[in-house]
């Protein structure tokens, strides 16, 4: 029986499966491009994934860290590679050898530390990149980047064997291009994300919006959480064909978040956006 009842959004190819509640668990899987953002209590369905993308090491996100390393050791697979802010490392490493000496075997683990501006290979031509958001000493954000190469136009009329002997002569015959397939903000307080063409361009912007009453932008202040006038600004400024909103407050019903939201955006970007709690999600 699988451990979580987690939500499903499908977008063209791509199973978007999570479940997100402020204060309680956040992880987010899109398992065909390997990814799992945050990890919260380590869902079964999740176990299989190569990659965790750790935004922060708030427990409501990070506390199946070790669970989902041992379960992939006691399962026989190899171990699962966690990018976490840098600073979060060390306390990492401390909690795995606890875990360890708890459960009395080793739990393998690859931990890699990362900053705003640095990349990470997922699979081939497809690359993690991390940028920073604001939230807590470290806190970080990633997205989701295919990589391709397009030949140049002047190249173009050329046969296989001329662009062979280009490449032969170490003449560079194409050009770099970044296709961006999703963005995951993980907790923040507003940021002006509009001059990272890559999240501005994203597919998919996976974002939190925590707070939505009027009374409740001083709880988002102190929590360092969006509130839906600082969503709304930051939708504002960006072009994401599909916006899927997390950590979203119980103080608040669903049925009120969709009748502010509503309220709050353009109808165009309005018609864009699924609460990924909300029961239709799927």
């Amino acid at each position: 029986m699988p451990s979580h009842n987690l939500a499903t959004i499908e977008i063209d190819e791509l199973e978007i499966i999570g479940y997100s509640v402020a204060g309680e668990e956040t992880v987010v899987a899109i398992p065909k491009l390997d990814v799992c953002f945050d990890i919260g209590k380590a869902p079964d369905q999740f176990i299989s994934i190569n990659h965790v993308l750790l935004t922060h090491g708030h427990m409501d996100h990070s506390a199946g860290f070790a669970y989902y390393l041992s379960q992939r050791n006691f399962c026989g697979q190899s171990a699962g590679t966690i990018l976490t802010p840098k600073n979060l490392l060390a306390p990492m490493r401390q909690i795995i050898d606890a875990w360890s000496r708890l459960d009395g075997n080793r739990i393998p683990a690859k931990l890699v530390g990362v900053t705003a501006g640095d990349e990470y290979p997922i699979k081939p031509n497809l690359f993690a990149r991390v940028f920073p958001t604001k939230h807590c000493r470290g806190s970080v954000g990633y997205s989701v980047i295919e990589k391709r190469k397009k030949l140049k136009p002047e190249y173009a009329g050329l046969t296989g064997r001329q662009i062979v002997e280009l490449k032969k002569q170490g003449i560079e015959i194409d050009n770099p291009l970044e296709i961006p397939i999703v963005t995951y903000i993980g907790d923040t307080q507003y940021v002006d994300y509009s001059q990272l063409n890559y999240i501005v361009e994203s597919k998919i912007l996976i974002a939190e919006c925590t707070f939505y009453e009027d009374e409740h932008t001083t709880r988002a202040e102190a929590g360092k959480h969006m509130h839906i006038d600082e969503f709304a600004t930051l939708l504002s400024k960006l072009q994401n064909e599909h916006i899927i909103v997390t950590h979203t407050t119980q103080r608040t019903s669903m049925r009120e978040i969709r009748r502010i939201l509503k309220n709050a955006m353009p109808k165009d970007k309005y018609d864009r956006i699924t609460l990924l709690m909300a029961k239709d999600a799927i």
